[in-house]
């Protein structure tokens, strides 16, 4: 019988791709053959025929207890990065939480919990999933069975923390999947609350992630030590820390595409490039219609008007800049998440440099293109020139934004809720009533439905790309943007 992988125990390998911090060690991939019994039954079970890239190279680390920063995307297998190996760090014969993943929606949490009982549930260990929308009772019975595993979003962990349900003093693993989009979802002042109920000893964690943007490396500081970050990427000549994404959409719908994909992407600052000054003027009137802080830089704008534009972009108080690449020369915004291309470029070239202005310093970002189906011949052609991995995402439609918007929407009221005290808790009960009769009234609905979105507006998109508690923490130009107006200071 093969004995547990252990890599910290084999001879160091050459290096691995991983870009390590100080301290790191490289360590040599695993290899399906290397994995003990057990490991292969699960693995048999889940119908896998060999180790995918990210569970080759992560595993190691994860099995070392060395943290751990893994940059990969979607659909790239790492689930069973951070669920096969606790198959040895969960003990199925101590009935607590040794392991919480979080995830930013439902979905994935069920997703996740899926996996996992796949390939632990023969193991004797038991998984909950915990997420907002839904009756605690079945999660309340789940957690009081005693799970070992604990999946979900970050709202309702808290809550159980709180309610006394759930508790972390024997957790030995902790997971931020999607860590981006945990943070776009507005989570991160529940992920704070959580830090407090974790045990003083270090809990190892790791954290996966599509994009490093400066935010996310931030949050890493604050609840993973030392980590080692691995990155998926290929090594071209390009930017090898942006991702690379297109999608096709038609041609008389750019407008409503782009702002779908800013509703579900919720950049918290991006450059977005027209090849015209026309172009770039039509964008930014359309993203400030719909209420974004938006605003234009062309050669029809006069130096006053450049001035006090680029001041706002020194400030960091302008979270969407839209140009041609022209007058986006040598403009170089700290901190930027995304580029965004409504149309490829004209030069071929002009592509590495707009996607270049992400991912800068140590971080990563995302450079999205919008394509018709001509367009779509010409950005292939630039990709397969500069060997660009560029992947075509399916472009999200109105009932995805409503889903998406709905999930913030729900994180954000929660974690206000849970900053009420017992009187404002009392004073809000005369509302009850009121709110009852709005859900039964079609035409009354209208007025919640208007009370939600000028709260979403200001919570979200009034002052910058995430929302205001977690824009607060992580942004250096925070205490220079201004709040909504009337907006409770949280307590």
């Amino acid at each position: 019988m093969t004995t547990p992988v252990n890599p910290a125990e084999q001879p160091d390998a050459s290096d691995n791709g991983a870009e390590k911090l100080p301290g790191a060690a490289s360590l040599p991939e695993v290899k399906i053959h290397d994995l003990p019994e057990h490991w292969l039954a699960a693995i048999q079970r889940a119908g896998w025929q060999e180790l995918m890239p990210v569970q080759s190279r992560a595993i190691p680390f994860v099995m070392a207890g060395q943290d751990l920063m893994v940059q990969s995307r979607t659909g790239s297998g790492k689930t069973g990065a951070f669920v096969l190996p606790m198959l040895e760090k969960i003990n199925p014969l101590q009935a607590t939480c040794q392991a919480l993943v979080l995830v930013p929606t439902r979905e994935l949490a069920l997703q996740v919990t899926r996996d996992a009982q796949v390939l632990l549930a023969e193991r004797g260990m038991r998984i909950a999933a915990v997420y907002g929308g839904v009756r605690y009772g079945p999660q309340l019975d789940a957690l009081r069975a005693g799970a070992h595993l604990v999946v979900g979003t970050a709202g309702r962990v808290l809550d159980h923390l709180l309610r006394g349900s759930l508790s972390l003093e024997a957790l030995r693993l902790l997971i931020f999947d999607e860590a981006d989009r945990m943070l776009s979802m507005g989570f991160y002042p529940d992920m704070k609350q959580i830090k407090r109920h974790m045990p003083a000893r270090r809990v190892e964690s790791h954290m996966f992630s599509a994009t490093f943007p400066p935010y996310v490396l931030r949050l890493a500081n604050e609840f993973l030590h030392n980590p080692t970050i691995l990155s998926l990427s290929q090594d071209h000549v390009h930017v090898t820390e942006t991702e690379h994404v297109f999608y096709t959409v038609p041609g008389m719908d750019k407008d409503r595409s782009l702002v779908r994909l800013i509703e579900t992407e919720n950049p918290s600052s991006a450059i977005i490039f027209c090849n015209t000054k026309a172009k770039v003027h039509y964008v930014a009137v359309v993203l400030q219609r719909f209420g974004y802080n938006a605003d234009e830089l062309s050669a029809d704008l006069s130096q006053h008007e450049r001035e006090q534009v680029m001041a706002r972009v020194r400030q960091g108080t302008l979270r969407f800049l839209v140009a041609t690449d022209v007058a986006a020369r040598g403009i170089d915004i700290p901190e930027l998440s995304h580029v965004i291309q409504y149309e490829p470029p004209e030069d071929p070239e002009s592509y590495i440099h707009r996607a270049g202005r992400t991912g800068r310093a140590g971080a990563s970002g995302e450079a999205i293109t919008l394509v018709d189906v001509v367009e779509k011949l010409k950005l292939r052609q630039i990709a397969k020139a500069y060997q660009i991995d560029i992947q075509e995402r399916p472009l999200p439609g109105d009932e995805d934004v409503r889903k998406v918007v709905a999930q913030r929407a729900t994180a954000l009221l929660e974690a206000r809720l849970r900053g009420r005290d017992k009187l404002q808790t009392e004073r809000m009960q005369r509302f009850v009533p009121l709110v009852q009769m709005l859900a039964q009234d079609e035409e009354m609905q209208q007025l919640a439905a208007m009370l939600l979105d000028d709260y979403y507006h200001d919570a979200v998109h009034a002052g910058g790309g995430m929302p205001a508690d977690a824009a607060d923490e992580q942004h250096p130009a925070a205490e220079r943007r201004p709040r909504s107006r009337g907006k409770r200071k949280r307590r």
